[in-house]
Order: C-alpha cells, then sequence, then structure tokens
C-alpha cells in the first residue's frame, strides 16, 4: 500500500465558514493529513483566535485567514484575489459556509429565504467558479460541500434551508460530471444533527433532543470530527474514483426518517 494515498502534503486548501464547527474541524482534520489552509469566514477576531489555535496544534503547517462574507459577490472575489497570492493554484475548496433562519413558509420575507440561497447555495456555486482556474492547474484536485440530510428528506429547518441543500447537492452532481475532464472530482457530505454552536439551542431542549435521538439509530448526536472525516476522505488521493456523490454523515438518520 501507498501511504501517500492517505496523505495530504503539500496540497493547500480553502475552507470557507472556517472559524468554528464543522469548518475549523474540517481545517485541523486537513492540517493534521500535511495539507496548508486557508481560511474564510466572517469573524475575524474568530479566524485570527482559530488559526492561532490551529499553528500551536501543527506548527509545520501554514494556516492563513480572509475575513469575507461569501454570500456578497464583491467580498468573493476579494477572496479570489487573496487566495491566487498563495503557492501555485489550490488543490482542494470546501464550501462549508451556510446559515438558516427556521420558520413557517408562509412567514418568510422574500429577502429571508433569498439570503438562505445566497449563502447555502449560490456562495458555493460561484466561489466554486471562481477557483476552478486555481484547482485545474493540478492533475486531480479536489471540492467538498457541506450539505445536509434536509436537502435528502423533510425536517424542522424550514423550506428554503432543506431547498438550497437540495439544490447543493443537484450543484454537487452536475459539476462532477461538467469538471471530471478537468481533474476536478466534486463530491458532498450530508450531516444530520451536530453539536455545534448552532444547535445548542435546539439540542438544549430535553424534549426534542429525545426526539432526535430517537430517529437516531446510533442513539446520539454526531460530532463536526465525524462530519470532518468524511470531509477529508473525499479529498484523499484514496477517493481518487469518487465523484458525485453524497456521504450522509447521520448516524442513521435517513434510514428512519423524522
Amino acid at each position: 500500500m501507498d501511504p501517500k494515498r492517505w496523505r495530504l502534503d503539500g496540497q493547500l486548501a480553502l475552507v470557507t465558514g472556517g472559524s468554528a464547527g464543522i469548518g475549523r474541524a474540517v481545517a485541523e482534520e486537513l492540517l493534521g493529513l500535511g495539507a496548508d489552509v486557508l481560511l474564510a469566514a466572517r469573524d475575524a477576531d474568530a479566524l485570527d483566535a482559530v488559526r492561532e489555535e490551529l499553528m500551536d496544534a501543527f506548527p509545520d503547517r501554514d494556516v492563513e485567514w480572509f475575513a469575507a462574507d461569501v454570500s456578497h459577490d464583491e467580498q468573493r472575489r476579494e477572496l479570489l484575489d487573496w487566495v491566487e497570492d498563495f503557492g501555485d493554484g489550490l488543490n482542494i475548496l470546501v464550501n462549508n459556509a451556510g446559515g438558516n433562519l427556521g420558520k413557517p413558509a408562509t412567514e418568510y420575507a422574500e429577502d429571508e429565504w433569498r439570503e438562505i440561497f445566497e449563502v447555502n447555495t449560490f456562495a458555493a456555486f460561484e466561489v466554486s467558479r471562481y477557483v476552478h482556474p486555481l484547482l485545474t492547474r493540478h492533475a486531480a484536485s479536489s471540492i467538498v460541500n457541506v450539505g445536509s440530510v434536509s436537502g435528502l428528506t423533510a425536517v424542522r429547518t424550514g423550506v428554503p434551508y432543506g431547498m438550497s441543500k437540495a439544490a447543493l447537492h443537484q450543484m454537487t452532481r452536475n459539476l462532477a460530471v461538467e469538471w471530471a475532464g478537468d481533474g476536478v472530482r466534486v463530491n458532498a457530505v450530508a450531516p444530520w444533527y451536530i453539536r455545534t454552536r448552532r444547535t445548542s439551542g435546539k439540542l438544549g431542549d430535553a424534549d426534542y433532543l429525545d426526539e432526535v435521538l430517537s430517529r437516531t439509530p446510533m442513539g446520539r448526536v454526531g460530532e463536526p470530527e465525524e462530519v470532518a472525516a468524511a470531509v477529508a476522505f473525499l479529498c484523499l488521493p484514496a477517493s481518487s474514483y469518487v465523484t458525485g456523490e453524497c456521504i450522509a454523515v447521520d448516524g442513521g438518520f435517513l434510514r428512519y426518517g423524522f
């Protein structure tokens, strides 16, 4: 067995939404496999703190950050200009930035549901398109989109969120086909409830948590590191024949429904 199939040494990764939760865990996982990581998120202070923590843990790796809201095109373009200054192109893109506002379908204002699509779907599409020339500088590169089980079945996230994640999953399939000849693999992961700051409110409701666990065969909430491990696998040379896939990281939830 060639151990390099399970390493990312010398590769450069961009992780959006990288200041906390799943994004931070992905950055840590990729660093542990030998990659250098560029982080993007809205909160500069949080990014700086995460960089310090990751550099302490991986002193032989490089971690840099750029504060940007990827739902705004001007800031996406500024992010691309910044990424272009690092190394020879890009090997990995993880589209993790996302957001939600859950409420009944009839109660959304138009700007509210459109904003959910901007950050969850359109941002990932545009960032992917912008970095495509950087990814194609290498014979093999990867995009991993962080979707959701809400894009595969009905859950209590609000209709626009589920719609936006379903669109992200289909974007993954289409780009995988279109860009296969360019050496760019495109895959996705679909988490169920993961223990992050964003989910802490709902999971803090004991009755709701009991319902979640009753529909989760493994009987527990997932951890960010478990999503990060799936993301990292899809970036590795070992997964070189996998593209257009969406891997559920859900403790078996999708086999039950909710």
